[in-house]
C-alpha cells in the first residue's frame, strides 16, 4: 500500500527535465509567484521541445483517426522566422490538437494557451507545460502570469496560438465571439503580427459537457470522421493602430473577430445558418461577433 501511494505521489509530482532560466528573467520571479511561473518563464525563452517536434512531425496522424485534418492557407517564411500571435476561434475541447496539426504542416512549432484546470492535472499537464503552452488562470489574480510568460515567448520569437474569445464559444449560432482585448493590447504593444486560423469541425469529437457523453462522441468521430477544415489568413491589418490610444485595442479586437468569420465561412459549407452537429450539453449564452457570419465591409 506504502508503495503505491509512494508512487502515485511521485507521478503528481513529476515534471520533465526543464531548460535553464536565464538570470534576467530569474529576477523577474517573485517568492510569492505560483511554482509554475519560473518553469515556463524557461521553457518561453527555450527552443521548441524537442519530443514535441517528433509528435508533430511523425505522429500528427494520430489526430487524423478522429478526423480527416484538412488546411488551407499559408504563413509566409518571412513571418514564419520571427514572432506569431496565431489567434484562433475556439469550438471543442478537441480543437487544439487539430490546430497544432495544422499549423505544424505549415512550418509553426506552436505554444497554445490552455487552461489552469488543464495544465493541473498529473503528467499530461507537465507534458503539455513542456511543449510550451502557456496556463491561464481565468479570472484570477494569476491571469497576469500568463500575459508575462506569453510576452517573454513572443520576444524570444515564439509562435502562441491564443484564443480572443477567452473560451470555448457558446454564440447560438457557433460564429466567433467578439472576445476580449488581451490579445489585441500585446499585438499592438509588442508589434507582432497576428495571424487569424479559422476551424471547423471539430467541435463534432469531443462534446461540450464534461460527461460520458465525451467518450460517446469520440468514438463516434472514429466511425464517422468529421472533416475538420482549418484555414490560415493573412496577418490582420493594425498599422494605423496605437497601444495606449482610446478605443484602439477595441478596433484590432474587432479586426481580429472580422478575420476569423470571413476564414471561417468557407469552412461551414451547409452550415452557415447553424451546425449541422447538435450538442445538447453546449449553452448557447453568448453573441457573436458578426451574427450569420456577415461581415460589414467598413469595420473600423
Amino acid at each position: 500500500m506504502g508503495g503505491a501511494v509512494s508512487l502515485g505521489g511521485r507521478l503528481r509530482s513529476w515534471h520533465p527535465r526543464t531548460p535553464p532560466l536565464p538570470q534576467d528573467l530569474a529576477d523577474l520571479v517573485r517568492p510569492d509567484d505560483p511554482e509554475w511561473f519560473a518553469r515556463e518563464l524557461a521553457i518561453a525563452v527555450a527552443p521548441p521541445w524537442w519530443l514535441w517536434r517528433l509528435l508533430l512531425r511523425r505522429f500528427s496522424w494520430l489526430v487524423s483517426i478522429f478526423g480527416r485534418v484538412e488546411v488551407t492557407g499559408s504563413i509566409p517564411e518571412e513571418l514564419r522566422r520571427g514572432p506569431l500571435l496565431l489567434a484562433a476561434n475556439h469550438i471543442g475541447d478537441f480543437d487544439p490538437f487539430v490546430v497544432a496539426v495544422a499549423l505544424a504542416r505549415l512550418g509553426v512549432m506552436p505554444r497554445i494557451m490552455a487552461t489552469g484546470g488543464i495544465m493541473s492535472a498529473p503528467v499530461a499537464g507537465p507534458l503539455l507545460e513542456r511543449t510550451g503552452a502557456i496556463r491561464v488562470e481565468r479570472g484570477t489574480e494569476l491571469a497576469r502570469h500568463a500575459v508575462r510568460v506569453t510576452e517573454v515567448a513572443l520576444v524570444h520569437g515564439g509562435h502562441v496560438v491564443a484564443y480572443p474569445e477567452g473560451r470555448v464559444g457558446l454564440a447560438p449560432d457557433f460564429w466567433p465571439e467578439r472576445g476580449r482585448t488581451g490579445m489585441a493590447r500585446l499585438a499592438l504593444g509588442l508589434r507582432v503580427p497576428v495571424i487569424p486560423v479559422s476551424q471547423w469541425g471539430a467541435h463534432e469529437v469531443l462534446q461540450y459537457g464534461n460527461d460520458w457523453g465525451k467518450l460517446r462522441t469520440l468514438v463516434r468521430a472514429v466511425v464517422r470522421r468529421p472533416v475538420l477544415r482549418v484555414h490560415v489568413g493573412p496577418p490582420v491589418h493594425f498599422d494605423d493602430l496605437q497601444m495606449g490610444r482610446v478605443g484602439d485595442a477595441n478596433r484590432a479586437r474587432v479586426r481580429i473577430a472580422a478575420a476569423l468569420t470571413r476564414g471561417l465561412r468557407p469552412l461551414r459549407v451547409g452550415e452557415l445558418d447553424a451546425p449541422a452537429f447538435a450538442d445538447p450539453t453546449r449553452p448557447t449564452t453568448a453573441v457573436a461577433a458578426f451574427p450569420g457570419g456577415v461581415v460589414p465591409e467598413d469595420i473600423p
